[in-house]
C-alpha cells in the first residue's frame, strides 16, 4: 500500500497586545499580511486602540485586561479591581492573591470582560474568542467569569492557556517559569469542565508559553517541529520597540523584535513545506 505524508499540525498563530502600541500594531499587520500571523487579540483598553481598529481588521479576538491599565467600565461599576486612583492591579502575584482572599469579585470581572468586549463589537469588530492579558483566566475564578462574558456577547471560542510540556521543555526560557506552568496545569480540568457547560470551542493546547520573551528563530524552528498532529494555538507578542513601546509598562521590548523576526523566518516556510495549516479561531 502507498504512504501518505501526514497530516499537516493545524496551527492557530496569535499575536497578543494588539492596541498596546503603534509599533506593536504595524508589526502584526505587517506579519498578517505576510502569512506568518493568523489571528490576533485586540486590547480594549489599549493605548492605541483606535489605531489598531483603523487598520481595518474586522475578525480578531479580544485580549480581556484584568491586570495593567485601566478598566473600560467606569471605576465605580468595578471598585475591587481598582485601587485608589481608578486603575487596574499591577501586580499579577498581589492580583492572584486578592482573588484567592475573596477581595475581588468574580462579578465585576464579568462586567469588565463584557465591556471590553462589547467595546471591540462597537468598533465594527466581530469577536472570534477572548484570551487573558498574562493568561489571567489560568484561574478558575477568573475563567467561570470570563466564559460567562464570552456567552453573553455571543463569543464562540476561548484560548486554551495550559501549555503542552513537550513546548516547555524544547523552551530556553527562565525555570521558574517553566514551573509556574507546570503547577498551574492543575486547572485544567476544572478549565475544560467550566468551557464545556458554556459551549465553549478551543485548541487542544497552547505553545510557546514557556518561550515568552525567548521566542528567537531557533526555538520556534524546534517548536514546531515537535508538534504532532492536532490543533494548537501559538501564543506570541510580536511588535517594534520603539519610543511609544518605552512609555508603556511591560517586560516584553526587544523581545518583541526577535519574535517577530522569527515569525517571519518560519511561519510562511513551514507553511509552504505542508508542514502546517495555518487557520484562526473562527476556524475551530
Amino acid at each position: 500500500m502507498a504512504s501518505h505524508p501526514p497530516s499537516p499540525v493545524r496551527l492557530i498563530v496569535n499575536a497578543d497586545d494588539f492596541g498596546l502600541t503603534d509599533g506593536v500594531n504595524r508589526s502584526i499587520a505587517e506579519l498578517a499580511s505576510t502569512g506568518a500571523l493568523s489571528s490576533a487579540t485586540l486590547m480594549a483598553n489599549g493605548r492605541a486602540f483606535e489605531d489598531a481598529i483603523a487598520r481595518g481588521v474586522r475578525r480578531m479576538g479580544c485580549h480581556v485586561v484584568l491586570v495593567d491599565g485601566v478598566p473600560v467600565s467606569p471605576a465605580s461599576e468595578v471598585p475591587t479591581l481598582v485601587d485608589t486612583g481608578g486603575r487596574l492591579q499591577t501586580s499579577l502575584l498581589r492580583f492572584v492573591a486578592d482573588l484567592y482572599l475573596g477581595r475581588i469579585s468574580e462579578k465585576q470581572i464579568e462586567t469588565e470582560a463584557v465591556a471590553q468586549i462589547t467595546r471591540l463589537q462597537q468598533a465594527g469588530v466581530t469577536v472570534t474568542h477572548v484570551d487573558t492579558h498574562k493568561h489571567t483566566h489560568l484561574f478558575p475564578r477568573v475563567a467561570l467569569p470570563v466564559m460567562r462574558a464570552a456567552m453573553r456577547c455571543g463569543v464562540p471560542a476561548i484560548r486554551n492557556p495550559f501549555e503542552q510540556a513537550w513546548s516547555a521543555r524544547l523552551t530556553r526560557g527562565a525555570l521558574l517559569r517553566k514551573l509556574e506552568v507546570a503547577a498551574l496545569r492543575r486547572f485544567a480540568s476544572t478549565f475544560h469542565k467550566l468551557r464545556r457547560a458554556a459551549g465553549l470551542k478551543t485548541t487542544d493546547g497552547s505553545i510557546g508559553v514557556s518561550a515568552t520573551g525567548h521566542l528567537d528563530a531557533a526555538t520556534l524552528r524546534r517548536l514546531l517541529e515537535a508538534a504532532t498532529a492536532g490543533t494548537w494555538e501559538l501564543v506570541c507578542h510580536p511588535g517594534y520597540n520603539d519610543t511609544d513601546l518605552a512609555q508603556v509598562k511591560t517586560r516584553l521590548r526587544t523581545t518583541r523584535d526577535t519574535e517577530r523576526e522569527a515569525l517571519l523566518q518560519q511561519i510562511p516556510q513551514a507553511v509552504r513545506e505542508g508542514r502546517i495549516e495555518l487557520i484562526s479561531f473562527a476556524d475551530l
